[in-house]
């Protein structure tokens, strides 16, 4: 991963943001854009992995607040998972499982090699509540420790204006599926 972005990719990447925050204010109608910003600037070593939400169709926004921590929380907001982040299993482990057909990588180590992790199902359904997300594809959550040393893992969906939670062995992998990242600040 790189370390750091050039001005050229920090100015572009913050026009974005700043552009989409200000259109999905139902998103973190307690967040002023200047907090975001003040944030940002004090770790851009967090901007290369929103660069790479970005670059990889996620839509990065600001959820909102964490009130015990005052960490400012940023989804992929895409409506459907994104294009770039499917066709993938679980986790690393789940890819070195599978002997034939393996797919091109696993939603755990692009979420690490981009700086985030999968959205986990408490998270997932908030998103659900403020847009209705992943109504043509489902994404991967991050699975429990308990289902996760089964074998299993878990994903997401919204179908018949209903949000699904369904398990899946960790080293199957779909077309439709990818997976959703959050990053905090």
């Amino acid at each position: 991963m790189k370390k750091l972005l050039d001005a050229n990719q920090t100015s572009q990447l913050l026009a974005s943001l700043a552009k989409r925050f200000e259109q999905n204010t139902h998103r973190h109608k307690d967040v002023q854009w200047s907090e975001v910003l003040e944030k940002l600037e004090a770790q851009p070593q967090k901007l290369v992995s929103l660069w790479l939400m970005e670059e990889r169709g996620g839509e990065p926004d600001i959820i909102g607040i964490d009130p015990s921590s005052q960490s400012l929380a940023f989804y992929d907001c895409a409506a459907e998972s994104p294009k770039e982040r499917r066709g993938l299993c679980y986790d690393e482990a789940a890819l070195a499982s599978r002997k034939e057909n393996k797919p091109k990588g696993s939603a755990v180590g692009m979420a690490t090699e981009m700086g985030i992790t999968l959205l986990n199902e408490a998270q997932y359904r908030h998103l659900q509540q403020l847009q209705s997300v992943d109504l043509k594809t489902s994404s991967w959550l991050l699975a429990p420790a308990n289902i996760r040393k089964l074998g299993g893992a878990i994903f997401g969906d919204n179908r018949f204006e209903t949000i699904f939670i369904y398990h899946n062995g960790a080293e199957s992998y779909y077309g439709s599926r990818g997976f959703r990242g959050c990053l905090t600040l």
